[in-house]
């Protein structure tokens, strides 16, 4: 359906709004630069000025696949490994927003799909990356709700799908302003896959149809564990010893000085105690080590050593792609993003290799999974660092108490499993194949 006078009278209005805001893009890319230096590089894609790509060089038949950062790539690695193995010869389009987002897409499938940043909400832009690549379809996750986007996928013909479709009570209240041009954006696309049934009631309240929506569950739930788990893991002891070992993940900088202050007075009690510590922006890797030096610790890096030594007190995880991996390697582990109002970050990885979490409080992007671990007794949830601090030197101590939450956790991934084959099947219009015709599992 083409739009009607209201619609093209708000999209105006938003248009105008962003055309005049279009300077601060720039400064934006600058300001992050100096603390991300990819951010000074690919200026032209994030403008859809595709110089030196020529039109007639794009891929034809491509299937487009939205991931803004990190944690989206991540969710969306089931949906297109699945999609390379169902469909091999299918080109695949895909893009994020930030530097580490792509970073994460070339380290898991390289040159074998094609990736640029998807480009500002302008019009122009929007146009001329919909004629460049003109994609078959297109495979948005969780909460990018771009209006021009939306309706510039529809207007060129581009059917759209929301997959692992999430939205906080948070969020919702923060489209407020734009709710009447985002509810009819949103009633653009195809389908939303929910990834819970209070996502998808906040969706249809933020303007979706009720038809369009269907609680698909959480595609994070059929991320697999890395392969070859068991020899990196004898690899890290072999290299670190049988010494406890916790990991803080996913750290951001306001929760720097707490990681510091937990494994001094964790040290107090477990005096060889070895750090693993991931901080969720690269920018802040260096930031890490210098903390660690100057609490007077011995440290190691991922990319310097590989692997700890016997005699080191922190280990800094300053590559990508691995955290999953060296969570398998730690009896329990702390996912940041939680000690602020960040929202948190994923509490199922490590769920799925076997380690006892805690966490801090502030989890709204997580709810609903947060709440799921919380009732199978699978994670510690604490108000503040004291209480962290609490709960990881009681995992430290009790080997049966770790041993009961990460048998919950294991449990609770293995059963939640099933939303990668229910969003297969809920885009298998528009791909060559049904998911049913590959021999995957019935959908609930």
């Amino acid at each position: 359906m083409r739009s009607d006078p209201i619609e093209r009278v708000l999209r105006g209005l938003y248009s105008a709004a962003l055309y005049v805001l279009l300077p601060v893009t720039a400064y934006h890319l600058i300001w992050r630069g100096f603390r991300q230096r990819a951010y000074f590089r690919r200026w032209n894609e994030r403008y859809a000025a595709y110089r030196g790509l020529h039109d007639d060089d794009a891929p034809r038949d491509t299937l487009w696949v939205h991931a803004v950062s990190v944690g989206e790539v991540n969710a969306a690695a089931p949906v297109v490994n699945a999609l390379r193995t169902l469909h091999p010869h299918l080109p695949l389009l895909i893009t994020t927003i930030t530097p580490t987002g792509s970073a994460r897409v070339r380290a898991l499938w390289g040159d074998s799909v094609q990736h640029v940043y998807l480009p500002y909400d302008i019009p122009g832009a929007v146009r001329r990356f919909f004629e460049h690549f003109r994609p078959r379809a297109g495979l948005i996750l969780e909460t990018e709700l771009w209006p021009n986007l939306l309706f510039g996928a529809r207007d060129h013909g581009v059917p759209t799908y929301i997959l692992n479709a999430r939205l906080s009570a948070r969020s919702l209240r923060g489209y407020r302003v734009l709710a009447p041009i985002v509810g009819r954006a949103l009633r653009t696309v195809r389908r939303v896959g929910a990834q819970s049934k209070d996502d998808a009631r906040r969706f249809v309240a933020l303007g979706a149809k009720p038809e369009q929506v269907v609680d698909l569950g959480n595609l994070k739930f059929d991320t697999p564990a890395p392969e070859g788990l068991d020899e990196f893991r004898a690899q890290f002891r072999e290299r670190a010893g049988q010494r406890p070992t916790w990991i803080a993940a996913s750290t951001h900088e306001g929760e720097e000085a707490d990681v510091i202050a937990l494994h001094k007075r964790l040290r107090e009690k477990h005096p060889d105690l070895l750090l693993l510590w991931a901080p969720r922006h690269p920018e802040r890797f260096r930031a890490a080590v210098d903390h660690a030096h100057a609490a007077g610790w011995k440290v190691a890096t991922r990319r310097l050593t590989r692997w700890p030594g016997a005699d080191d007190d922190v280990f800094v995880i300053d590559t990508l792609g691995e955290l999953m991996a060296f969570y398998a390697c730690a009896q329990v582990a702390f996912v940041g993003g939680s000690l602020q109002p960040i929202g948190g970050h994923n509490l199922l990885e490590p769920a799925a290799v076997g380690t006892a979490i805690v966490t801090g409080p502030h989890l709204h992007n997580f709810v609903e999974i947060a709440r799921r671990l919380d009732e199978a007794g699978a994670v510690c949830i604490e108000d503040d660092v004291d209480g962290v601090f609490a709960e990881l030197d009681d995992l430290l101590e009790h080997a049966a108490v770790r041993e009961q939450m990460t048998d919950a956790g294991l449990r609770l991934v293995r059963e939640g499993r099933g939303a990668l084959a229910r969003s297969l099947e809920m885009i298998a219009p528009v791909l060559p194949l049904t998911a049913s015709a590959a021999g995957l599992p019935p959908t609930r």
